[in-house]
């Protein structure tokens, strides 16, 4: 299950992804979050989430993980430090650089890794559960995540290429979001 702490962060997710993506994310107006989904990491280290955000446009996602210290040989994929003010300090990582994201996705087309739940902590009680803004469904599952060439999608489409993919379904819409 993903944890999801009660919690101040800084910067936050939205204000993060405005400095990241700056002019990269086309449309006019507002940063706005359409949805997001999680994965668990086995190790329950790193905090696997796909933001999907839009400004008016097309939907976009970023992948990214949460780190308690620096990855090492991943400088290059780090996109800023958060303050966390249950966790301290967060290292941020495209997901798309990160081995924890990656493997996880080879599962996941592999039909061997769900989503993650989402449980909300008030320091150490649970005081809730909340359903997912995006609901992934696989098709075409890999027999095997040995060896997969994980695609995250950038921009969400609704070609599906083929073999192994993931489509989000959110309320207003849906796209394949990775496949191998």
């Amino acid at each position: 299950m993903a944890i999801i702490h009660r919690a101040t962060i800084s910067p936050t997710k939205l204000e993060l992804l405005e400095e990241w993506l700056g002019s990269d994310l086309a449309g006019d107006g507002e940063l706005r979050q359409v949805g997001s989904y999680r994965f668990d990491d086995p190790e329950g280290e790193v905090g696997i989430e796909a933001l999907l955000v839009t400004r008016g446009g097309a939907v976009r996602q970023t992948v990214l993980t949460y780190r308690a210290a620096p990855l090492d040989g991943a400088e290059g994929h780090l996109v800023t430090t958060m303050e966390h003010s249950v966790l301290g300090r967060r290292w941020i990582y495209d997901g798309a650089g990160d081995p924890v994201a990656l493997a996880a996705y080879r599962r996941a087309l592999a039909g061997q890794q769900e989503q993650a739940p989402l449980e909300i902590w008030d320091g150490d009680t649970l005081v809730d559960t909340r359903e997912p803004t995006v609901e992934l469904v696989l098709t075409n599952p890999a027999l095997s995540p040995d060896g997969l060439a994980v695609h995250l999608a950038t921009d969400i489409g609704s070609a599906h290429p083929a073999g192994p993919v993931l489509v989000a379904r959110w309320d207003g819409g849906d796209g394949v979001v990775a496949w191998a």
